[in-house]
């Protein structure tokens, strides 16, 4: 799976990206930015910069990455969304589940 959240701040989207893999939630993430975000919060429109994070997991994980990325995360109600990986290599695919899996 390909989990994605975003961050106010690079610093905030590294410490998130370190800590899912370090407790192998994640095989690996990219943090990217910084993007514009255009949305509607609280009644008003907002636009900001945010900083993208990307990890993958498996489908099995994704339960602990998302309460682990709620958790540590500086919002209130950040977006975590996961998307299948429909189509990878079968040495990628076994080099995420080997590594979330501790090996």
């Amino acid at each position: 799976m390909q989990v994605s959240t975003a961050a106010p701040t690079r610093e905030a989207a590294v410490r998130l990206a370190e800590g899912a893999t370090a407790a192998r939630l994640a095989a690996g993430a990219q943090v990217a930015g910084p993007v514009l975000s255009v949305y509607w919060h609280l009644g008003e429109q907002g636009m900001s910069e945010e900083w993208q994070v990307l990890l993958y997991t498996t489908t099995d994980r994704y339960p602990r990455l998302e309460a682990y990325l709620i958790d540590a995360h500086p919002w209130e109600n950040p977006q975590v969304t996961a998307t299948a990986v429909v189509h990878a290599s079968a040495d990628y695919l076994a080099w995420i589940k080997r590594t979330v899996e501790g090996g």
